[in-house]
């Protein structure tokens, strides 16, 4: 069985949409309840490093489930196409969830029901 990821992207973490949460405290709680095998921070996943990174990050067909907490699923899904493509990973293992303007605790909540409900 594969590894099942997070990963926690914060448009650069200046963006007002962010404000509101603590991003450590989010990775922390879902790393102590052992929800995933591993947590990640990236600053800009959309970005031509972000891409790099993803390519990277899925090009041995070890990660069952990843899953992205940042902007919209839908953009998620277009911006990182190519880097799937790239790396032969299944888009359907990717999965992503809306977190912006939220607080700590609602980010946490957010990902939890997405990954219990994956």
């Amino acid at each position: 069985m594969g590894k099942k990821g997070l990963l926690l992207c914060v448009c650069q973490g200046t963006c007002p949409s962010f404000q509101k949460m603590n991003v450590f405290e989010v990775l922390n709680a879902i790393r102590r309840e052992n929800l995933v095998d591993f947590v990640a921070l990236h600053p800009q996943l959309c970005a031509d490093d972000g891409d790099m990174y993803l390519k990277t990050l899925t090009k041995d067909g070890e990660i069952e489930k990843l899953y992205v907490a940042g902007c919209d699923p839908a953009m998620q899904r277009k911006m990182f196409r190519d880097a799937f493509e790239a790396s032969n990973f299944d888009k359907s293992r990717h999965l992503g969830v809306d977190i912006r303007n939220m607080t700590t605790e609602q980010a946490i909540e957010a990902i939890k029901n997405l990954i219990k409900n994956s």
